[in-house]
């Protein structure tokens, strides 16, 4: 048997032929792939949960093991292979979470006693601080986003929103129409974990929703930006469009912000998801409690939202720095 601490793991990657999977893996991992659908999780986590067991199987496959026969201790090596071949320690937290759900699985429907993965720890993971921009420089990318055509003022609705409630790229492109109640300036958003909240959002962002869904989102729907004649889509659903008429996707949304960003010659490397952070840090500068920021934000975990607590103790560290005599 080879040894497995020295199986390539990212032999496909470069470009080495496919691996084969036993049959007993490829069986294992569509009842997987089954379960999580049954559970109502989300698309994309149910497809990275299956890249991730994938290579867990494509490992052991190498070496003739199946998956009732890895013990801890072969899992551990895996994560330690991982580790070796330049993964970083939230990736192969992120991959043994897909494993320990996996072996839940085969508990559940008694092919295991117990789960050999709950016996391995996940590396702690780096604390990090996220990308924040400044209130100013929030103020100036919005409100120096133009809004005379269709697509611009989509634009400009998009980011509007994604800084004032706070919003997932993937969540701003999953809202419907259905789901803005304008007398109430909040929204229905469909979140993680197939998770549904409530929440508020600013009068900027309202304003720029009403000029969007009043002028340039039936324009979008009648193919308006292609100079086309077709009546609007009935069937679209979705709050905002492409100039096709059909929903946006998320790399869509990362496409348009690098436009926005030249156009405002603000930093470069602000995402979607920096004006998520944005929103969240400018709330607790201003007051708002850690369970109201969790909330909005869609946390499932409070331990999540209290990473927005270290960008504020470095801003007043700074602060004290730069003010205290004896600092």
């Amino acid at each position: 048997m080879k040894n497995l601490d020295t199986v390539d793991l990212e032999a496909r990657a470069e470009g080495q032929p496919e691996r084969t999977l036993s049959l007993p893996w490829m069986r294992s991992l569509a009842r997987f792939d089954k379960a999580l659908r049954t559970q109502g999780m989300a698309e994309r986590t149910r497809r990275a949960y299956g890249v991730d067991v994938s290579q867990l199987a494509e490992w052991a496959s190498q070496n003739q093991r199946e998956p009732a026969q890895l013990d801890y201790r072969a899992l551990r090596r895996f994560a330690g292979v991982l580790s070796e071949r330049g993964a970083s320690k939230s990736t192969v937290a992120r991959k043994l979470a897909a494993i320990r759900a996996f072996y839940r699985v085969m508990v559940q429907r008694g092919e295991l006693e117990a789960s050999p993965a709950d016996l391995v720890a996940s590396p702690k993971a780096d604390h990090y601080l996220p990308a924040v921009l400044k209130a100013g420089h929030a103020a100036d990318l919005l409100g120096g986003m133009p809004a005379s055509t269709p697509l611009e003022a989509r634009d400009r609705a998009i980011f509007e929103l994604a800084y004032s409630a706070g919003l997932r790229a993937e969540e701003l492109v999953n809202l419907d129409m259905h789901d803005l109640d304008v007398d109430a300036e909040q929204l229905r958003v469909h979140g993680k974990g197939g998770r549904t909240r409530v929440v508020p959002a600013g009068e900027h962002a309202w304003k720029a929703l009403g000029a969007y869904t009043e002028r340039a989102r039936p324009a979008l729907a009648r193919g308006a930006s292609k100079g086309g004649d077709r009546p609007p889509s009935r069937s679209e659903p979705a709050l905002f469009l492409s100039k096709s008429g059909r929903r946006l996707s998320t790399s869509d949304l990362r496409r348009r912000l690098r436009v926005a960003l030249r156009r405002a010659s603000v930093q470069s490397g602000v995402t979607p998801h920096t004006l998520r952070h944005s929103f969240a840090t400018h709330l607790l500068e201003g007051g708002a409690d850690l369970r109201t920021i969790q909330e909005l934000l869609g946390h499932a975990s409070i331990s999540t939202t209290q990473t927005y607590t270290r960008v504020e103790s470095k801003r007043l560290k700074q602060a004290y720095a730069r003010a205290h005599p004896r600092a």
